[in-house]
């Protein structure tokens, strides 16, 4: 792609002589003999980098710059001046100048600055291209589905995204959490600042005190050097913490103090650290109910509890599996260098019925595989797995008042009448997990 270069100089010969030089280049040259044309020019081109004179009939090159840059921060400026004077080149650095050279005495560096100055802009305009594409990627607007459930939940982690307040995602796995704290993230004004995800499930108690708030050299065997812990990491952005519930109790205290004073002691350390950051946090717990039982501290948990935002599963919003297979499908193809699949009436209508213990997250795996056994341009049922073909679908079949499931519903149903609605507690109750409860549910469509 031809690059345009702008030379901005009142010196007709001379800034014709530059302009000849640097077309033998192979760019294409803009020239102005004054300020206000050459903004003009700026307007109306994409200009890459700006060579112009310090001293012009209308103003200042130095201060000139400081405007190109509010205006249009990935133009790189060269500054060119027959009078050297230290201090409008220390000006000009701190207005943002490429470099800073004397007429005459310079003109050797002219061309070799400016493939330096090219290469900065194009690094600028890639860095901003990829900048971009992460915020298209975790917008909200990239979250698929239209279903009420899904915008009522959208619409509730706009509002709380501007905030700096603590946000706890509640939902099963698979729900899709990480989304949404991405995309809380994105639409913050912390965006453009560290987005940084740990699992708390996935490593050991001392691990992840390590991981969470950084160790020392030699604070425990294996500890060759300093470490930077996530919260560290973290400072000046937002730390997601995913599975929260699965922190042990003693690390929930010291959460619990960085929360409340921005302050945290590195492992083996003893001098504390300041981290300026935004938790979001998530868990398929029940976290109120385990705060009751003494499970998960009570005050981390009212602490997290500021603003919390249930992700519904994917059998509470079904208008939305449409729209995500279709996007899958897409994604797969692409993936695997397939043409578009067709979505037959039947494959979806499977998918439609299935309860998705798994959520989107299972879905997407169905999907990939559904993608990778099509032999034709269509994807029928037979390429579904085994259990989403073969479902049984009970919605419409009346319980023998003897038989045991209708017994066992009317059961499940009076409890969750007692809890008010309380899944948590309902499953505490009947002694069951409450991915059982879910499951049974399901198997008895109660709502």
């Amino acid at each position: 792609m031809l690059k345009n270069i702008l030379i901005i100089d009142d010196e007709e010969k001379l800034r014709g002589l530059l302009a000849r030089i640097v077309k033998s280049e192979g760019f294409e040259v803009l020239e102005a003999g004054d300020l206000k044309s050459g903004f003009k020019k700026l307007e109306q081109n994409e200009i890459d980098v700006v060579l112009c004179d310090v001293k012009l009939p209308d103003g200042n090159g130095v201060d000139f710059l400081e405007k190109i840059k509010s205006h249009f921060p990935l133009v790189e400026v060269i500054l060119l001046t027959a009078f050297g004077k230290i201090s409008d080149g220390v000006q000009a650095m701190k207005n943002g100048a490429f470099d800073y050279i004397v007429k005459g005495d310079d003109n050797d560096k002219i061309i070799p600055l400016l493939y330096k100055a090219l290469e900065k802009s194009e690094l600028q305009k890639k860095v901003q291209k990829l900048e971009k594409r992460i915020s298209d990627k975790y917008s909200f607007d990239s979250i698929i589905g239209k279903s009420k459930a899904l915008e009522q939940v959208i619409d509730l982690a706009k509002k709380v995204a501007k905030t700096d307040s603590t946000v706890l995602l509640t939902g099963e796995t698979g729900t899709g959490k990480e989304v949404f704290a991405q995309a809380i993230h994105e639409n913050s004004n912390r965006v453009g600042k560290s987005f940084v995800a740990l699992n708390c499930s996935t490593f050991s108690k001392e691990i992840l005190e390590s991981e969470l708030f950084g160790h020392k050299q030699g604070a425990f065997t294996g500890a060759l050097k300093d470490k930077k812990g996530f919260i560290e990491e973290a400072n000046g952005g937002t730390l997601f913490l995913d599975e929260i519930g699965e922190m042990p109790i003693n690390l929930q205290a010291k959460l619990l103090r960085v929360l409340e004073t921005n302050e945290y002691i590195p492992v083996g350390d003893t001098t504390p650290k300041k981290s300026n950051f935004r938790l979001i946090a998530a868990t398929n717990r029940d976290l109120k109910t385990e705060s009751d039982n003494h499970t998960f501290r009570s005050d981390l948990y009212f602490r997290l509890n500021i603003f919390e935002i249930k992700i519904p599963s994917l059998r509470e919003r079904p208008k939305d599996i449409s729209p995500l297979t279709t996007y899958f499908v897409k994604q797969f193809s692409d993936k695997t260098n397939k043409k578009q699949l067709q979505i037959t009436a039947d494959f979806l209508q499977k998918l439609e019925t299935y309860h998705w213990p798994g959520n989107v997250r299972e879905l997407k795996n169905v999907i990939e595989r559904s993608v990778i056994l099509a032999n034709a341009e269509i994807l029928t049922e037979d390429v579904l797995p085994y259990e989403i073909q073969h479902q049984q679908n009970n919605m419409n079949k009346t319980l023998s008042a003897f038989s045991m499931q209708s017994i066992e519903k009317l059961h499940i149903q009076k409890v969750l009448n007692y809890t008010k609605g309380n899944k948590a507690e309902a499953a505490r109750l009947l002694e069951i997990g409450i991915a059982t409860l879910y499951r049974k549910l399901d198997e008895c469509h109660i709502q």
